[in-house]
């Protein structure tokens, strides 16, 4: 079941504060809003450590030919020149 955030004026965050940090300290997000548009999302520090990052999600499952930046060169270089090289 996904749960609906809660949401704060950034008016009622400058004011509340303290509280509110504690809050997402405890583990409870949420999200503060400026004239009724959502702005940020205030999570507890830690909530990221241990989700794996998007940047090499596929380390290992892949590897790249040693000649890879030359593949196809001569294919490409007759769509350029009309002859093969």
């Amino acid at each position: 079941m996904i749960q609906k955030m809660h949401t704060v004026t950034l008016h009622d965050a400058e004011t509340q504060l303290a509280q509110l940090v504690e809050q997402a300290a405890r583990g409870e997000a949420f999200i503060i809003s400026k004239a009724g548009r959502p702005m940020v999302k205030v999570i507890p520090f830690d909530a990221t450590i241990g989700h794996p990052q998007r940047l090499g999600f596929m380390e290992g499952e892949i590897s790249v030919p040693d000649d890879f930046d030359r593949m196809g060169s001569s294919e490409i270089a007759t769509l350029f020149t009309g002859s093969v090289s």
